[in-house]
């Protein structure tokens, strides 16, 4: 069975099993995942009525689809060509830094003050998931983890207007995530902004949060537009 093939049969048996969920958020979903691990690199086309026969679905959930991703930025509109994968530019990931240290911080900030001992359960068990990851070389899905472990402190965050200012930034935030090549450094660094939130402490966890962030800042890669087509891509 092919690569495209597989992917196909994932997105049908996952609707078979999750009746109740949107069918549009699993084929974004699918979409932005092969964005993210490379499966489609900046410039790729992505043809609704194609995307439609490899789902097995109507195209009107493909196109929503494309529109929520379009939101995103992680799509952009090509005129007569249609949708492409979106790529970024120096200043693009410099902007987007600029805004993610802003929005983060304070994410960070009101998750130390509002965290319960589930929600630092729930923290806790996506860092164990990307060391268990980690260890049995599955790197894509280690990296997904240490992705959820941001999303959830903006959940924890519970604040409504900075869940909405975040939400059409999170795939290219986690697109930047996906640059960090020493990912056993990156659980680390994750392990203690988690002790920050646990601590209770704002000031502690805003302070660590703006470290976190500025540290992969400075190591994030000059030649990032060349390394990004294969960076993430699954070994044959």
């Amino acid at each position: 069975m092919s690569q495209e093939s597989e992917w196909s049969t994932m997105l049908t048996a996952e609707e078979t099993q999750d009746k109740e969920r949107p069918l549009r958020e699993a084929v974004r979903d699918t979409l932005r995942t092969r964005i993210f691990e490379g499966h489609y690199v900046p410039g790729t086309r992505l043809v609704e009525r194609d995307l439609a026969a490899e789902f097995n679905v109507s195209r009107l959930p493909v196109r929503e689809a494309l529109r929520m991703l379009r939101q995103e930025g992680l799509i952009s509109d090509r005129g007569a060509r249609g949708a492409e994968v979106s790529t970024l530019s120096p200043k693009d990931v410099e902007d987007l830094f600029d805004v993610r240290q802003s929005l983060e911080v304070l994410a960070c900030r009101l998750a130390a003050t509002r965290a319960t001992a589930e929600d630092l359960d729930r923290l806790k068990g996506l860092l164990d998931e990307a060391d268990r990851c980690l260890a049995k070389g599955a790197v894509i899905e280690a990296h997904r983890a240490n992705s959820e472990f941001h999303d959830a402190i903006t959940r924890i965050a519970d604040n409504n207007f900075l869940k909405s200012a975040l939400e059409p930034l999170q795939g290219r935030m986690h697109w930047l995530f996906r640059h960090v090549s020493d990912l056993p450094e990156l659980i680390q660094e994750h392990r203690d902004l988690y002790e920050a939130i646990a601590s209770g402490n704002p000031d502690r966890a805003a302070a660590q949060s703006a470290s976190h962030i500025g540290k992969y800042r400075e190591q994030f890669p000059d030649d990032f537009q060349k390394t990004e087509p294969a960076l993430h891509r699954k070994k044959k």
